[in-house]
C-alpha cells in the first residue's frame, strides 16, 4: 500500500497495482487519504445482492464494463466512467468480462 511520507504525495501506478491482483473480487488497499481507502479490484462474474447502509458506494471503472443491478433498473458504467450507488439501495454488480474498478472506503 503507498501512503503519503514526511508529509509528501504518494504516486500510485495502478497498472502495477492491478497486475498483482490474482483474485477476483477481492479488494486491495492501495492508498489512504482523509479518512478514506482507495481501494482497486479486478472483477469477472457476478457478485451478491448486497447494499451498503452507512455510505455510498462510488464505482471509477479502468477499464472492460461494469453493469449493475438494481431494483428498478440496470446501469452500464463502462471505461473512464463512474458511478454512484446511493447508501441503502441493495444492487448486484456484473462483470461480463474481466473488469477492474478503483473505489474509496471509509476507515472506521
Amino acid at each position: 500500500m503507498t501512503t503519503s511520507v514526511n508529509n509528501q504525495p504518494s504516486i500510485i501506478n495502478l497498472q502495477q497495482q492491478l497486475d498483482n491482483i490474482a483474485e477476483y473480487w477481492s479488494p486491495k488497499e492501495v492508498g489512504k487519504f482523509n479518512d478514506m481507502g482507495v481501494n482497486i479490484a479486478k472483477l469477472k462474474g457476478e457478485y451478491e445482492v448486497h447494499e451498503h447502509g452507512e455510505e455510498d458506494k462510488l464505482f471509477y471503472v479502468l477499464s472492460g464494463t461494469l453493469l449493475i443491478e438494481m431494483s428498478d433498473k440496470t446501469v452500464s458504467v463502462n471505461a473512464g466512467e463512474c458511478v454512484v450507488i446511493p447508501k441503502g439501495v441493495a444492487h448486484k454488480p456484473i462483470a461480463p468480462e474481466e473488469t477492474c474498478v478503483m473505489f474509496f472506503v471509509p476507515k472506521s
